[in-house]
């Protein structure tokens, strides 16, 4: 029961005491029984104070007692807090088959360039009438100061026929590694880069020359600062 509850509780107790302490006085004024016919009339009759005898204390119910309030609903539950997203998560990727493509790509025009690298899968697999059976990923094979070499990958559950130049089947990466979420534009992902590169100098742990972006969202679809992506950073 709340303060309120038991606030007004506590009134409707009172209320048959007030009306004891009330009573009592009066019935300690009224005069006697007069010997005179009932005819005659009495300014204040006897029987008066009995006529409506006052209910003991005990039988008063509190609100949070009777049937209405029972039947109150109950508040509904709390919005659940939103938790941050898991940082350096350990997981151990399963390999699939994917449709890749090789690339390289200047850090000026990087996404531009993933990003046309994926149309050209996405092409190809609706050419054929084939459905992805995963997200979008970027593997990352080397990397300097002017670009960077990359592997686009789709998964698939089949072949895929007239592969293009540079293109392959093949299977992801697999084995241990530790996962990160970066929320926003691809070009503040070097600040998900940055909190990594310390998170492993932290935890003392040797990641292989090697790295994967897995887009949760369509990269095609999806405005650039809506973008999910998983980082994924294998251990040796």
């Amino acid at each position: 029961m709340n303060c309120i509850s038991t606030f007004r509780a506590a009134l409707v107790a009172l209320l048959p005491l007030a009306a004891i302490a009330l009573a009592s006085p009066a019935s300690a004024q009224s005069p006697a029984a007069s010997p005179a016919p009932a005819a005659s009339p009495s300014p204040t009759p006897a029987p008066t104070p009995s006529a409506t005898p006052v209910p003991p204390p005990a039988e008063t119910k509190s609100p949070a007692d009777s049937p209405a309030a029972s039947q109150t609903p109950a508040p509904p539950p709390a919005a659940p807090v939103q938790t941050a997203d898991p940082f350096g998560e350990p997981i151990t990727l399963e390999p699939k088959k994917v449709v890749m493509l090789k690339g390289t790509a200047n850090w000026d025009s990087a996404f531009d360039t993933l990003i046309d690298a994926f149309k050209t899968l996405t092409a190809l697999l609706d050419k054929q009438s084939i459905q992805a059976s995963g997200n979008p990923m970027i593997v990352y094979t080397s990397t300097d100061d002017t670009g960077f070499t990359f592997i686009a990958e789709i998964p698939v559950d089949q072949d895929v026929k007239n592969l293009g130049k540079n293109m392959s089947m093949g299977n992801s990466p697999e084995g241990k590694s530790l996962k990160f979420v970066h929320r926003g534009s691809y070009d503040n992902m070097d600040n998900t880069y940055e909190a990594i590169t310390n998170h492993l100098d932290d935890k003392k742990l040797e990641a292989k020359d090697t790295f994967i972006e897995e887009y949760m969202t369509d990269p095609l679809k999806t405005a650039e600062d809506k973008l999910v992506i998983n980082v994924y950073v294998p251990l040796k």
